[in-house]
């Protein structure tokens, strides 16, 4: 963003960060700017291919391949499509498994829509890897920038994930068809008008927070496609009156607005955001993290097996902020889906066995009456969740919680501490935010991982390689060539679980 000047950044916020955003270049960007931006491309890709065999995906990309028969993009698992078509089901695949990243000031998941809709136009167009990298950086930026503005309040109705996401996916689309400001206004101005994600889904555990990204993501390319042809779109979708802050902010019992304009300018051309983003190494929903990260950290510092927590554990407090109670407030989940989002499980589940990947949430584990693992729904009973107004005050700078254990004295553990009357631990952020990193590595080995447990090591190999060579590549189209055939290699269409050390 070197080429915008000061004077450009005074003005209304959508025409800014239009003028912004159109001007970046792969040229604009700090070498830590773009080693954030192919983690998040890495971190994506093992979510995008780990989902892809799913059953969401599965009937995504049967829709995907009813829009009609084009080679422009590649659907994962899935052959090609149409640039629109490849990104709603590779967005959909990407939002599956609840690994992909977050960022904790939006609340938003940006690769999920975002990277979906910068690979499908960086193939279809030939752009090359720096190109795309650029892209998906100018994305991310708009995202962000626009989820915070609107949090918390946006949250209460919507999932940005959809909403927000869709103006990043579309900035995404115009980066890479060199649309110029006045261009990329009308790309986020039809962008804002398709925006939706209701939250309602969550009472059902419905498929709909799968659909959000995908959608965001065709959404995004179809608002660029239409701005580079001269359609045009709302020349102040954030800002006006009947715009996405007025209309989108507005929490229960119909409350006044909530948001602040100025966190969409507040050091753009200055700080990129992407180096704030966050990732996940549990396979649940993020608002679970920070209590999960405090139950294992008492799981080892008191070295318990499962038979000596519901040996020695007689009660669980679990205290959280209110955004995210209102999502993972489930006390007895009947499906894999609900346990994801359900606070009490994730820490049961955490204490109980030291892990939460795909492991923790098969199947077979649940059922009309609730949890059927016995461990577990013996723990469940014990737990207390609730709501801390300190807590819910730092949301979202922070994440925080705090776990509470009373345990019965006198008792000793497999190490050989003697328990006192209670245990506590507490954290602002969990592991994988900014505050509290993963490094490269460790993402690598999620992403072997993961892409191994479904497609083998082979592909997961490979797969990693074309990540790592994406600055040089001269066209995207080659890069990851080959992984839409991964639905003919004869895969297990049960996949293999991960190990419990790893996720």
């Amino acid at each position: 963003m070197s080429s915008v000047s000061g004077a450009v950044l005074s003005g209304p916020p959508t025409r800014v960060l239009a003028a912004a955003l159109a001007a970046s270049r792969y040229d604009d960007l700090p070498p830590d700017v773009v080693d954030h931006a192919k983690r998040a491309v890495m971190d994506w890709l093992a979510s995008a291919l780990g989902g892809s065999i799913e059953k969401p995906a599965r009937l995504a990309q049967e829709i995907a391949e009813g829009f009609g028969r084009s080679y422009e993009a590649t659907v994962f698992a899935g052959g090609r499509a149409s640039a629109p078509a490849a990104a709603f089901a590779n967005g959909v695949a990407s939002h599956i498994l609840e690994l992909d990243d977050v960022h904790e000031g939006s609340t938003l998941h940006a690769a999920a829509p975002i990277v979906p809709a910068a690979l499908a136009v960086a193939e279809r167009e030939h752009a090359d890897g720096r190109s795309f990298l650029a892209a998906v950086t100018v994305g991310y930026e708009a995202a962000f920038r626009i989820g915070e503005a609107v949090n918390p309040g946006h949250y209460y109705f919507f999932h940005p994930t959809g909403t927000v996401a869709t103006f990043g996916a579309a900035a995404a689309a115009a980066s890479l068809l060199r649309l110029d400001a006045n261009q990329m206004v009308d790309a986020l101005g039809t962008a804002g008008t398709q925006a939706a994600a209701l939250w309602e889904f969550n009472a059902d555990g419905a498929m709909s927070k799968h659909l959000h990204p995908g959608k965001a993501a065709m959404n995004g390319i179809l608002a660029a496609d239409l701005a580079r042809v001269g359609f045009t779109g709302a020349t102040r979708i954030l800002e006006g009156p009947r715009g996405f802050f007025e209309a989108m902010t507005r929490g229960p019992q119909g409350s006044a607005p909530q948001y602040d304009a100025s966190r969409v300018t507040d050091g753009l051309g200055a700080r990129w955001k992407i180096v704030e983003n966050g990732y996940k190494l549990y396979s649940c929903c993020r608002h679970t993290h920070t209590a999960v990260d405090c139950a294992l950290g008492l799981r080892a510092r008191r070295r318990w097996s499962a038979d000596d927590v519901l040996r020695e554990v007689d009660a669980i407090t679990v205290e959280t902020y209110g955004p995210g109670f209102e999502i993972v407030k489930e006390m007895n989940p009947r499906t894999p889906y609900q346990a994801k989002f359900s606070l009490a499980y994730c820490v049961a589940a955490a204490l109980l066995e030291g892990a939460l990947g795909l492991e923790q949430f098969a199947d077979d584990r649940f059922g009309a009456g609730g949890v059927r693992d016995r461990a577990i729904a013996e723990l469940l009973p014990r737990i207390r969740v609730v709501v801390a107004d300190d807590l819910t005050a730092r949301y979202p700078a922070a994440w925080p919680a705090r776990l509470t254990l009373a345990c019965r004295a006198g008792a000793e553990g497999e190490g050989g501490l003697k328990d006192d009357a209670s245990e506590g631990a507490a954290s602002d952020s969990p592991k994988g935010s900014r505050e509290n990193p993963v490094t490269t590595g460790e993402l690598e080995q999620k992403f072997t991982t993961l892409v191994g447990s479904r497609f083998g090591a082979d592909v997961a190999r490979s797969a990693l390689d074309a990540v790592r060579e994406i600055e040089d590549a001269a066209d995207m189209t080659r890069v990851f060539k080959g992984l839409g055939d991964l639905g003919t290699m004869g895969f297990a269409r049960e996949p293999r679980f991960l190990s419990p050390s790893v996720l």
